[in-house]
């Protein structure tokens, strides 16, 4: 028995949702959470890691990035913020 379903997304109600400031709220604080565990991670305590969460167009992004140099040759030496992201 093969019956489809018929999923239609009302666009306008999910960028709306998408552009809202609790939604990047959270992603915010995940992201500060995923930076936090990358520098607690490092091996180079004057490692620093950020996040920073915009809205593009018609969705929230949230950056997770190095914030200094050694963290920089940190994440490059060791895959820190893959391995605070995944936990590897």
């Amino acid at each position: 028995m093969s019956d489809k379903i018929k999923v239609e997304l009302n666009l306008a109600g999910v960028n709306e949702l998408m552009k809202r400031q609790e939604l990047q709220d959270m992603m915010q604080a995940l992201g500060e959470q995923i930076a936090s565990k990358a520098e607690s991670m490092s091996m180079n305590p004057n490692a620093e890691y950020e996040a920073n969460t915009k809205t593009l167009n018609w969705i929230a992004v949230t950056n997770i990035r190095a914030a200094n140099h050694e963290a920089f040759k940190e994440n490059l030496e060791n895959n820190t913020l893959n391995k605070a992201l995944y936990g590897g």
